[in-house]
Order: C-alpha cells, then sequence, then structure tokens
C-alpha cells in the first residue's frame, strides 16, 4: 500500500504565501512524476505541477511564476511554494505521486492521490 499525506493549507489572506508538503510512504520501488492539482468549488480538477524525478518542473499557466514545486527524494517528498496567492485560488490541493513497483518480471506504474488539504484564500 501507498499513502500520500499532505499539509500545510488553511486559511491565508491575500497575498499571502503558504507550503504545502506532501509525504509519500509504504512499499514500492521508486517514484517518478510527483505533482499538485487543485480543485475549486463546481469547478474539474486541475494541474498546478509536477516535477519529474530529475527535478524538472511544470506549470500550469495560471501559476504565472508565483508558485515554485520541489522535491526531496531521500525523503519521498514534494512541497509546493505558493506565493502572491488570491481568492481565486482558493481550491482543495491534491498531491498525486507516480510510483513504480516491480513484482518479478512485472513493473507496475501506478498513480497514487493524497486526501486533499485546503487552501482558502480571504481577508
Amino acid at each position: 500500500q501507498v499513502q500520500l499525506v499532505e499539509s500545510g493549507g488553511g486559511l491565508v489572506q491575500p497575498g499571502g504565501s503558504p507550503r504545502l508538503s506532501c509525504a509519500v510512504s509504504g512499499t514500492f520501488s521508486s517514484i517518478n512524476a510527483m505533482g499538485w492539482y487543485r480543485q475549486a468549488p463546481g469547478k474539474q480538477r486541475e494541474l498546478v505541477a509536477t516535477v519529474t524525478n530529475g527535478g524538472r518542473p511544470n506549470y500550469a499557466d495560471f501559476v504565472e511564476g508565483r508558485f515554485t514545486i520541489s522535491r526531496d527524494n531521500a525523503k519521498n517528498t514534494v512541497h509546493l511554494q505558493m506565493t502572491s496567492l488570491q481568492p481565486e485560488d482558493t481550491a482543495v490541493y491534491y498531491c498525486k505521486a507516480s510510483v513504480r513497483t516491480y513484482w518479478g518480471s512485472v513493473t507496475l506504474d501506478t498513480d497514487y492521490w493524497g486526501q486533499g488539504t485546503q487552501v482558502t484564500v480571504s481577508a
């Protein structure tokens, strides 16, 4: 089993800079891409940012340089440093990890999701 646990959400004032963290635990061989997604009320879940196991980031257009994704491969964690938050950034933020597991000659690549952490931007 693989578990993802997010932390760092909460109520943030406009312009705030919270940092989200996600820790991956369980039985697996390695973690490929990791990422953050978000879902606002009444909207579909959307990509925020991803990072490869080599550390190459990719951001959604709406990030516009405000967020930075990073990962610590030794600790199996991924972080999202957010800055200049606005009310439209209010959403549940989800962590995703693409995990590789070897079972004898079989290679399994599976995506796992965290339970989500609420980020509310309001004065």
